[in-house]
């Protein structure tokens, strides 16, 4: 299997893997989805939507070098809070896509996973525990069908890199602690080890 990867991204955007898992066309309620979809629009969409993840890493990367360089972990806890989501907003509306990030441990309730979701991340965590490097970890994909129509969903897996422990580690700072808990009162994205999935991008394609 082949794999793309990211460099790595101070406080929690790490490498990404590259070949897709697939899980099939199915309807909102988990049955088989009434129009199959080719093999080669599951790959082109699935192309498009590893290289909006790159587009939102990438970017977010920046913002948060930039803020480390300024003021440390405290302004990139900012920055992120503040910039992933007009990120994630800016790619959204240039695609046309659904465009963000989820987590079994969450820091924005905002970003909890629904049910296939939560599957997904759950079936990451299993690779990891049995031996695959979470950077080598396969995308997931599934086609449903809803009454508004046929959707193509995609998740990616979100490694925890040894620049994600400051914020998301077992040992934090106090001061990251402190600005952690103003501007994330129901925090639960810490006590991460490196080589761990801390969470996944995801994708959501009208077709």
């Amino acid at each position: 299997m082949n794999h793309w990867k990211l460099a790595p991204i101070a406080l929690g955007i790490a490498a990404l893997a590259a070949g897709c898992s697939n899980n099939g066309a199915t309807t909102a309620s988990g049955e088989p989805a009434a129009n199959e979809v080719s093999e080669e629009e599951i790959e082109q969409r699935s192309m498009d939507s590893r290289e909006a993840i790159q587009q939102f890493a990438s970017t977010l990367q920046g913002e948060l070098m930039a803020a480390m360089e300024e003021g440390g972990p405290t302004e990139a806890i900012q920055v992120c809070n503040e910039v992933a989501p007009e990120i994630a907003s800016d790619i959204s509306a240039e695609t046309g896509w659904d465009v963000g990030r989820t987590s079994l441990k969450l820091r924005n309730p905002d970003n909890a996973p629904d049910e296939w979701e939560r599957a997904v991340l759950e079936s990451f965590d299993a690779e990891v525990a049995a031996g695959t490097p979470a950077d080598e970890v396969a995308p997931s994909h599934e086609v449903i069908q809803t009454e508004d129509g046929a959707r193509f969903r995609f998740m990616a897996a979100i490694p925890a890199g040894s620049q994600c422990l400051a914020c998301h580690g077992e040992d934090i700072d106090s001061d990251i602690q402190h600005a952690l808990e103003r501007l994330y009162p129901e925090d639960e994205a810490t006590g991460y080890q490196a080589g761990q999935v801390r969470g996944a991008f995801t994708i959501t394609q009208e077709m």
